[in-house]
């Protein structure tokens, strides 16, 4: 274990070395896609690639949807910077052949005032800049050991009146590599094609020849924005579990992060479990990454059922140096 670690923190220390000056932060659209959406796994420094056990891995690793046993749905709210709002829907059906996967992601600036350099202090007009992602995934346990799944998304990008859209699809496999619960994990997340805004807000008057008198100088015309890609991310990781005692265990998870708009980085984290009742929370995120604005992060969970019907609510706060903290909270339901 202790190998395998080293390994990891080597690698994404190597990589982020040749990779220092180059980092392309800001080149790429649907950045609301790396907002991670569960509560649990963002309060271990969103280190979840290699947690094969339910519906709240299912973002980090879509082949966490084949370990769902029973139908269940998980709601989770964020509250970002700028009282920018993010929420997120999911819900898994386990069937004969596999587990079915479907999920709502939204984020939604609240109206923002028009300014212009005439007006700087507001024309009297207001705009929105809002997403919204729909995801479909099918995950299978093949063995006891291995499992695998696939998730493809619709995701629209809206900035007042004009929009983009453009469609990802995501990959990823887990492996138990010894029976005491040591599993790793890789995923690819959001592989897909380019967006191009396009809308009335593009819309323009233009002069062919401002230097020519007589002719139409208000000719309707649109600019054209080029096209962008969207945030691919590719990750491989590890998780191991250790029972303490009859009521308590222990989490170990890490994950070493390679997207294509960043530097690479690792990421750390680890629970503590009582009684599968209540659990404390702590992590570090993007260790190693340029110029990277998160670090600690914490967090509480409770568990509990009725009857069939078992709960899960998580918190999670993160650290972010040069902006306000985030907060998460997500509601896990299995049936």
């Amino acid at each position: 274990m202790r190998k395998i670690i080293a390994f990891l923190v080597l690698a994404a220390a190597a990589g982020a070395g040749p990779a220092y000056a180059q980092s392309k932060t800001g080149t790429t659209v649907a950045q609301f896609m790396g907002i991670e959406p569960s509560a649990r796994i963002a309060a271990m420094g969103n280190a979840g690639v290699a947690l094969f056990d339910g519906i709240q891995a299912a973002y980090y690793n879509p082949a966490a949807i084949g370990s769902m046993l029973d139908p269940a749905v998980q709601f989770t709210h964020s509250v970002w910077f700028a009282d920018i709002s993010y929420d997120y829907v999911a819900g898994g059906l386990p069937l004969s052949a596999g587990t079915l996967f479907a999920s709502v992601t939204a984020l939604n600036s609240g109206e923002i005032a028009v300014r212009t350099v005439d007006q700087p202090l507001g024309t009297g007009e207001r705009y929105t800049v809002s997403d919204f992602a729909l995801g479909l995934g099918f995950g299978r346990s093949l063995t006891d050991r291995f499992g695998a799944g696939a998730q493809v998304n619709y995701i629209n990008e809206t900035i007042w009146h004009s929009s983009l859209n453009v469609l990802t699809f995501s990959a990823g496999t887990a492996y138990r590599l010894m029976d005491n619960g040591l599993m790793i994990g890789a995923s690819l997340t959001n592989f897909g094609t380019k967006g191009r805004y396009d809308g009335r807000d593009l819309a323009i008057q233009y002069d062919a020849d401002p230097s020519r008198y007589g002719d139409n100088g208000s000719l309707p015309a649109n600019q054209a924005t080029d096209a962008y890609p969207v945030p691919i991310l590719f990750r491989v990781g590890l998780s191991l579990p250790h029972q303490l005692n009859r009521d308590s265990r222990v989490l170990v998870v890490a994950d070493a992060s390679h997207p294509n708009d960043n530097t690479e980085s690792m990421s750390l984290g680890g629970e503590w479990s009582w009684k599968n009742t209540v659990a404390l929370r702590a992590g570090y995120q993007n260790l190693f990454q340029q110029d990277s604005d998160v670090g600690l992060t914490l967090g509480v969970g409770l568990q509990g059922g009725l009857g069939e019907t078992g709960f899960q609510f998580d918190y999670a706060w993160a650290n972010h140096d040069r902006l306000q903290e985030t907060h998460r909270m997500t509601l896990a339901i299995t049936f």
